[in-house]
């Protein structure tokens, strides 16, 4: 019985998305709830399963091509087995065979590790032409290399195997100098951050207000509870971002306008605090959100970031942890940044930049003090919060930061 293979329904959000990978093809065994292909959107990877087991029939969106929400990606044969590998019937042969199965099996698939296709794909060069030295007929990486160095001593009216042709995924071009070239097609994820960078440029009256805090109270804590800390709450570490998140909370309630967000020519005050702190992955910038954050705890703030840094590691964010969020901490000094202005996120109405801690000479009551001290930047649309409450709301979680009781006490 044939299986339809569609893709996911996409929120109202996400007009479409990309076929990223199929992890099968046609004619192999499936397992019950495998992961067949990958669906790229411009916010989340999003994993299709197999419903049963059986064989992958016939694929009708290839990888690169563009996918409606439930769309049809292929077909299951439901209940079907694969048919036997064709290397299976040249088993008994006389003494030449292995070799002569090595080549078999090359011209069938070559034998390579990752980063000898890697190297090959780079050059553009074709495995199947390069000749394995390693066990069994693999191709290795110093064979790819000395593939390469090959190509770029022959003679340039050299014929070709086959006409050159573009990939479509991306394409590398050896200049004078092996100056090279590499152009890649832009990934949804990295299109619409652009997009969305540039809209809220174009889209807001935005600004930015700086500030620097004294580390040393919130330091001087964490280093007298994290261990405690802990152990008492099953491994989760104490970091600085779960006080940050508390402080902001606590100022998001003082300044309701910098909670708010503008819907047309409306003002909407949200009552609760959905911060969305940016994450680093491997596919660009993701804004996971802490939602309900009144209501938390440092450990469970804690807890639920490292989650989401696995999750952003591994691609396994949800849809529902991308989206929305009512202010953003983005925290680039765990890059070394000593001071940026960090872009709104719409449609938020302001974003907290965090920066690298750096020791620096203070001057505390008529003395020079040598203190850990951090830049705070606070960029936010002027269409809806004035200088005075945005400079209000940042002097408001540095206070919270420099006397951490503040927070205990609701002072």
């Amino acid at each position: 019985m044939a299986i339809e293979i569609k893709a996911p329904t996409f929120p109202e959000s996400v007009a479409d998305g990309t076929v990223a990978t199929w992890h099968k093809q046609p004619g192999d065994a499936v397992k019950r709830d495998e992961l067949l292909v990958d669906i790229e959107t411009d916010k989340v990877v999003l994993e299709v399963l197999a419903e049963a087991d059986g064989v992958l029939g016939e694929i009708i969106k290839g990888e690169g091509e563009t996918v409606l929400s439930a769309e049809l990606l292929g077909t299951l044969n439901a209940g079907a087995t694969a048919a036997p590998k064709a290397e299976a019937a040249a088993a008994p042969a006389p003494a030449a065979a292995p070799a002569a199965a090595a080549q078999a099996d090359s011209a069938e698939e070559p034998l390579l590790n990752p980063a000898a296709r890697k190297l090959a794909e780079e050059n553009g060069l074709d495995p199947a032409q390069i000749k394995g030295t390693g066990k069994g007929g693999r191709v290795t990486k110093e064979d790819v290399l000395n593939a390469i160095e090959a190509k770029k001593a022959a003679p340039a009216a050299a014929p070709a195997a086959k006409p050159a042709a573009a990939p479509s995924a991306s394409s590398v071009v050896l200049g004078e100098g092996d100056r090279i070239e590499k152009r890649v097609p832009m990934t949804r994820l990295r299109a619409r951050i652009a997009e969305r960078l540039v809209d809220a440029q174009s889209s807001m009256a935005m600004l930015t207000t700086y500030n620097e805090v004294n580390m040393k109270p919130i330091m001087d804590l964490r280093k007298k509870y994290k261990d405690l800390f802990e152990k008492k709450h099953n491994g989760v570490r104490l970091g600085f971002m779960s006080f940050f998140v508390k402080a902001a909370t606590e100022a998001l309630k003082r300044f309701p306008e910098v909670n708010a967000s503008i819907d047309g020519k409306d003002i909407v005050y949200h009552g609760y605090q959905d911060i969305g702190v940016a994450v680093s992955s491997d596919r660009g910038l993701v804004v996971p959100v802490l939602r309900n954050t009144e209501f938390m705890n440092l450990a469970q703030i804690e807890g639920t970031i490292a989650e989401f840094g696995r999750k952003a590691r591994d691609g396994k964010l949800s849809m529902e942890e991308m989206t929305g969020g009512t202010f953003t901490i983005s925290n680039g000094g765990v890059f070394g940044s000593l001071l940026s202005s960090p872009i709104v996120n719409p449609p938020q109405a302001a974003i907290l930049g965090m920066h690298k801690i750096q020791e620096r000479p203070m001057a505390v009551d008529g003395q020079v003090v040598i203190l850990p001290m951090m830049y705070l930047a606070l960029s936010y649309d002027h269409r809806l919060i004035d200088g005075k409450e945005a400079v209000s709301f940042l002097v408001a979680i540095k206070d919270l930061l420099e006397d951490p009781a503040r927070m205990l006490l609701d002072i």
